[in-house]
């Protein structure tokens, strides 16, 4: 009996931990400023404004068997 007693203790504990976890997450969370949230968003916008646009289908005809530039001759 002792041993399910420790395994119920040690489920506890494991539970209050991972709560007390979220907690200090949320608490962090919530601490940003809008100011702090705007930047931010800005600094991710910029370097995903940053990455290069696909090649046009031109391009993509290169090689004689390309599957991209056959789908896309059909249409």
């Amino acid at each position: 009996m002792r041993l399910w007693k420790l395994f119920g203790l040690a489920g506890l504990a494991g539970v209050a931990a991972g709560g007390a976890v979220l907690a200090r997450n949320e608490r962090q969370r919530r601490a940003y400023t809008p100011d702090d949230v705007r930047s931010r968003l800005h600094e991710r916008h910029a370097a995903l404004a940053a990455t290069p646009e696909p090649a046009p289908p031109a391009e993509l005809t290169a090689g004689r068997h390309h599957r991209l530039a056959r789908l896309l001759r059909r249409r």
